[in-house]
């Protein structure tokens, strides 16, 4: 799509979303997984944030076109690697 669009100064870029985003669908799968304690054992920034996400997709959207990002990982410092 870079070779197609970007000719046309459409930006295209992939993100890689490397984590759990803190959404109520999430969290559901989790309790059900591991009930109520599970859900108290997700520490801080250990889910991402949509808002974040979302940021990163407007970061995105504003670059100048001499310095376009064709690839961005999103994960959280909190990474178990």
């Amino acid at each position: 799509m870079v070779r197609e669009l970007g000719p046309r100064t459409i930006h295209v870029a992939h993100l890689v979303i490397d984590a759990g985003v803190d959404t109520e669908f999430v969290r559901e799968r989790i309790r059900q997984g591991g009930g109520e304690e599970a859900i108290r054992a997700i520490e801080p920034d250990q889910l991402m944030n949509p808002t974040s996400i979302a940021e990163s997709y407007w970061y995105l959207h504003n670059q100048a076109r001499d310095a376009w990002t064709f690839e961005l990982n999103l994960r959280p410092y909190k990474e178990s690697w």
